[in-house]
């Protein structure tokens, strides 16, 4: 029996590890360049708005503490099967998987012109792939002292780079009279709203690993405050550090697409250059490994309910999904070897897969005020419900997100292909529930069977490991 249980530190880790992405500091970087400092504002009500997922999330997982994939059974108790399945397979499969693509495509990129001028990038890639697919085979504690380490070095050395160059200690010429902004005033604010969303968005990658927890009634909820307000403030750091040394318009519209690596160079040069580069290594390391964590254990939970095969419910000795685990490592690893990752589309599916997340969003909010309504009695945070305020605003700001996702044809493009991975899973969804198990599409799990007995679940279990892996 896994007897491991993951600390508030570890829970912190892992939120902030999935969030701190490479295209992250590429984010930070071109919303200072088109707002200047002010982006600092935006960025604090995406984190707030990001906080109200949070706490959304927080009154399911007291709601039903024993889902084992957490999204998965939120949904099919709010909403039956055909939501449930089409909202995860589409938010935390096809999302996740490229997005660990594109990920480790660009760590790849940049250390092979940083450190292996003479090695293929993809190579670089697939043994990171193959390091983090192993760490997750191995089970929790393995992962958990890889996260650890990771977010420590991480969240120190963008902190520390922020402190180099707010207060102007770089060997670089600090810039003292700043170039116009593209964007200004309120209107600037919330069109770069979306651009600021990226920067906090996945707090709920703690949910499929919250039975894990030490204390998960206190910890899920704490580690996600604590992890946006520790992210709000470290980023808020670094990107007042790149106002003083790029230029607000290399910034917005970086020649190279790394403005965060132009600012690292122009501070402190070589030195900074490598310091950035290592960055962009442990971002990508810590967003896959959490990747690799949490999206099995929502898959596990949707077999559990009969929403996906029987194996991907299964266990290797290690207590761990490997099904869900093999997929998204086998997926990721033919988009990288295919160059899938580097091409000019690449950016347009992920954006578009990224819509799909929003929806998760406004269906998990969604999921608690129907929820409120149906079981007025259940135990829930009373503290933290609000009057549902942060829930409404919470769709409405999604909504928004989706809306602002890009500009033009853009977004008309993001949006078809939105419709066609939808038009898929939604296929598979009528098709599995309909005529595969056979049960309704819209009829909700009542609550109380998510509420299963410790023993009962012991050795449900242990009737499906597979001890021999």
């Amino acid at each position: 029996m896994n007897t491991k249980k993951l600390s508030l530190f570890s829970s912190v880790a892992i939120c902030v590890g999935l969030i701190v992405a490479t295209s992250c500091l590429s984010s930070l970087g071109s919303g200072i360049g088109s707002l200047g400092r002010a982006f600092i504002v935006p960025m604090f009500f995406v984190m707030i708005l990001n906080m109200f997922v949070g706490i959304s999330f927080g009154e399911l997982n007291r709601l039903m503490p024993n889902a084992s994939g957490g999204t998965s059974q939120y949904l099919m108790v709010g909403f039956g099967s055909f939501v449930s399945i089409t909202a995860n397979l589409a938010a935390y499969v096809v999302t996740m998987a490229l997005t660990m693509t594109a990920e480790l495509a660009m760590c790849g990129i940049v250390l092979r012109n940083l450190f292996f001028p003479s090695v293929d990038a993809r190579i670089i890639s697939m043994i990171i792939l193959l390091a983090l697919f192993f760490v997750n085979w191995k089970g929790l504690d393995l992962f958990s002292k890889v996260q650890d380490i990771v977010v420590i070095l991480l969240i120190g050395s963008m902190f520390l780079l922020g402190v180099i160059g707010t207060l102007k200690l770089g060997t670089g010429e600090v810039i003292t009279h700043q170039s116009t902004p593209a964007f200004s005033g309120i209107s600037g604010g919330f069109q770069l709203a979306s651009v600021a969303f990226w920067l906090f968005i996945g707090v709920e990658f703690v949910i499929p690993v919250a039975k894990d927890m030490k204390n998960p009634k206190r910890d899920v909820i704490l580690s996600i405050a604590i992890g946006l307000a520790l992210l709000f403030s470290v980023q808020s750091l670094l990107g007042n550090a790149m106002a003083n040394y790029v230029d607000y318009a290399i910034l917005a519209d970086d020649p190279t697409g790394t403005p965060h690596m132009t600012f690292a160079t122009n501070m402190l040069g070589g030195l900074g250059k490598a310091w950035m580069g290592i960055i962009t290594m442990l971002a990508a390391v810590s967003t896959v490994n959490s990747m690799f964590a949490a999206p099995p254990r929502i898959m596990q939970g949707m077999a559990e309910d009969g929403n996906l095969p029987t194996i991907f419910y299964k266990e290797n000795k290690n207590h761990v999904a490997f099904a869900g685990l093999t997929l998204m490592a086998v997926v990721t690893a033919g988009f990288i070897i295919s160059n899938l990752a580097v091409s000019n589309g690449i950016s347009f599916v992920v954006l578009a897969a990224s819509c799909l997340w929003l929806i998760d969003y406004i269906l998990i909010h969604g999921a608690v005020l129907v929820l409120r309504k149906r079981y007025p009695n259940a135990e829930r945070n009373k503290f933290l419900t609000l009057g549902g305020i942060p829930q409404i605003i919470g769709i409405i700001g999604n909504i928004y997100m989706i809306y602002a996702i890009d500009v033009g044809e853009s977004r008309i493009l993001i949006y078809k292909i939105s419709v066609a991975i939808l038009a898929v899973i939604i296929a598979y969804a009528i098709i599995w529930c309909k005529f595969v198990v056979k049960k309704p599409l819209f009829k909700p799990m009542k609550l109380g069977n998510m509420d299963v007995e410790e023993e009962t679940e012991k050795a449900t279990r242990e009737d499906v490991v597979w001890e021999t892996l």
